[in-house]
């Protein structure tokens, strides 16, 4: 890996100990006592961001982010102030707060990827709308009950009515990081069951019963509000938060089945009680009945839908079938194919939940080599190994859920005795290749670049926006598995490895030279249609150290064309926080497909620079600013990518090319396939 990669990748790394990989890759074979799913989720992006290039002459020696280990407590308001809750400035490193408990001692928030004249910029992530003005949220740190009894409150325009819907929305969006959503449904049920006072009468109520008797962080500001709040319009609330969370959630909750299910029957039973009282809540009460019932029974077409979902994760077990399919969003309950190898490179083919534990994979495949005709010996106790095509291995336990999408490109599951590890090799057709001439020759630039799009798209829309949340948090009570994000990860790291390997099997100078304009076209194209997704993957394919090396290849290249190149690694440049890359994405209207990684690069850099807890009380402003960044992420896919194209005879045949791209991933193999084109001292 050259040099100027590695501040990046050394941010990506070296966080703290929440988001260290345990049990990763060291020396070829991980720590045998294994990671945690999220650990092991945490390898899919530094596997992808590392190719951009550090290429600022400023870039100074890296900086760690503080530990929340120990982090000195951040500047928040105290329980008894009266400012907002601010994220610790970068600024000198002092804190900065509008109520009595601010001060210094905030801590420094820079990126440890960046130069000293790149600080300011990534600073703005935590800073830009913090504080009490614009865009920053007025909501204290509390407990997380306490929380949403303030998001309550701003549902009736108690308080907090100007910033309503964001502060709803940020409460939706961040929940799973510190309120479980079990612990969430408690609450809301014991809200909407509160008697008022006098014998229950409908009229005035005392008002949300909070934690510990009715006092929140030790001041009476829900009993000096302004006069009693009504009963009806406090159990009207309750409805608003409990539709707004069914919605966000709806996909998510039907996977759980029936366990989803209890909370809006059980808040249904409650309501329908109350309608002799209430009868202002009849229409609440129907859409009640109605969510029970999207819940409890998908739709016909749900349905059917999910009957066709056992199917292939991209290359681990393919069907041309099933590539042609327009991509649905993957559930932990779907059903896949996966074949799973033996030491000796026969496998089984299994059939698998997505979301199961190692435990039943090795149940299945125990089963499946018991009646196997080329086992004579039954197996004794079998471990999960992930090898990739570099030969480096990654033990899984037991324990461990939803492994499937964590693999890389060309990475394969093996099952076999402990004993066996030390023997596992990647398959023949990953350690070896065939020059040849490229398909990609015969298919027009524009048809290939269309086809990205369209793929990249589908992937980008089956992603939940909770997913990119999940991702980062994940060790925070987040439940929900990011499985589709992984997929779009999956897909950007497999793009730039397609195009190196496109690119070194030919053998011909003068066809290599055609790909290298046409991958430089294809470029342009996705760049026209805003899929900045593989645009960027194209471009980092092509500065591939591999690639980048091919001198006589490169100035066969026309003016033209390198100009043009020249200005797509501008784009790709890291300097300035990704200067050019967000002032790109910043011109652009929707629809557009960011280039995710970066995405989740600014997040994890968000969660680390400040701490989400100090003691019971949670950083709501940090929520906010999560929360702010996912709904940039909705406003890309606010309206529907259009393309028009033209039908050609061949156009069947590039779109299961483009979908089932044949890649080498062993960054080895790829520059002796360099070396061998165009020899060191040519």
């Amino acid at each position: 890996m050259p040099a100027g990669m590695k501040p990046l990748e050394k941010f990506l790394k070296k966080q703290t100990t929440a988001l260290t990989r345990a049990g990763g890759f060291v020396g070829g074979v991980a720590d045998k006592a294994g990671g945690t799913g999220a650990s092991r989720r945490r390898a899919s992006l530094s596997r992808v961001v590392p190719f951009f290039r550090e290429t600022s002459p400023e870039s100074g020696q890296a900086r760690e982010v503080f530990s929340p280990d120990s982090e000195d407590p951040p500047s928040w308001p105290s329980a008894t102030g009266t400012g907002v809750v601010t994220a610790p400035s970068s600024a000198n490193g002092s804190g900065s707060g509008s109520g009595s408990g601010s001060g210094s001692g905030g801590g420094d928030v820079r990126s440890p990827s960046l130069s000293s004249d790149e600080q300011s910029s990534e600073a703005s992530l935590i800073t830009d709308g913090g504080g009490g003005g614009g865009g920053g949220t007025p909501v204290h740190a509390d407990t997380p009950e306490n929380l949403t009894l303030a998001v309550l409150d701003s549902v009736v325009g108690k308080r907090f009515g100007h910033c309503r819907e964001t502060l709803l929305d940020d409460f939706m969006l961040t929940h799973p990081i510190f309120l479980a959503a079990d612990r969430l449904q408690q609450v809301l049920l014991q809200q909407f069951s509160l008697e008022g006072d006098g014998g229950g009468k409908k009229g005035e109520a005392e008002g949300w019963r909070r934690e510990g008797g009715g006092r929140g962080r030790g001041e009476e500001r829900d009993r000096e509000m302004e006069g009693a709040m009504d009963g009806a319009e406090r159990k009207q609330a309750v409805l608003t938060v409990a539709f707004r969370y069914l919605d966000t959630y709806r996909e998510l909750l039907q996977e759980e089945g029936e366990r989803s299910n209890s909370f809006p029957k059980e808040l249904y039973m409650c309501a329908v009680q109350e309608l002799a009282q209430y009868p202002e809540l009849v229409e609440d009460v129907l859409k009640l009945q109605r969510w029970t019932e999207i819940l409890h029974c998908p739709s016909d077409e749900e349905k059917e839908s999910r009957k066709k979902q056992v199917r292939p994760l991209f290359r681990h077990f393919r069907r041309i079938d099933a590539c042609l399919q327009p991509r649905e969003a993957f559930r932990g309950s779907d059903e896949i194919f996966c074949r799973v190898y033996t030491p000796d490179h026969s496998y089984v083919t299994i059939r698998s939940r997505l979301s199961c534990r190692v435990g039943e994979i090795l149940a299945l495949v125990k089963e499946k080599l018991q009646y196997s005709e080329d086992q004579p010996v039954l197996p004794g106790n079998l471990i999960l190994v992930a090898v990739t095509s570099a030969g480096e291995k990654a033990v899984f336990r037991p324990s461990d859920e939803a492994v499937f999408t964590t693999l890389g490109v060309n990475t394969h599951l093996f099952a076999c005795e402990p004993s066996e590890l030390d023997s596992l090799l990647p398959l023949p057709e990953e350690i070896h290749w065939t020059p040849g001439d490229s398909k990609l020759h015969d298919m027009s630039a524009e048809e290939v670049a269309n086809q990205l799009v369209v793929f990249d798209w589908e992937l980008f829309s089956c992603v939940h926006e909770v997913e990119f949340v999940c991702y980062v948090f994940h060790g925070e009570q987040s439940c929900w598995r990011p499985l589709n994000l992984e997929l779009v990860l999956q897909r950007c790291s497999e793009v730039q490895h397609w195009v190196a390997t496109e690119i070194l099997q030919c053998q011909s100078l003068p066809k290599r030279i055609q790909l290298l304009r046409k991958f430089i076209k294809i470029a342009a194209l996705c760049k026209q249609q805003q899929d900045l997704l593989s645009f960027l993957a194209v471009v980092l394919g092509l500065d591939n150290p591999a690639v980048s090396r091919l001198r006589l290849t490169w100035e066969g290249l026309p003016g033209k064309f390198r100009k043009q190149f020249q200005q797509f690694e501008s784009i790709a440049d890291p300097s300035r926080n990704h200067k050019s890359y967000r002032d790109l994405i910043t011109s652009l209207r929707p629809p557009l497909i960011p280039f995710t990684p970066l995405l989740l690069k600014d997040l994890t850099f968000l969660h680390e620079s400040c701490k989400t807890f100090h003691g019971e009380l949670v950083n709501f402003e940090k929520m906010h600013k999560v929360a702010e960044m996912v709904r940039n992420i909705r406003r890309y896919r606010s309206s529907q990518l259009a393309i028009d194209t033209e039908m050609s005879p061949s156009h069947l045949q590039t779109k299961a090319y483009v979908r089932q791209l044949q890649v080498i991933d062993n960054q080895n193999l790829l520059f002796d396939m360099s070396c061998k084109l165009e020899p060191k001292d040519t």
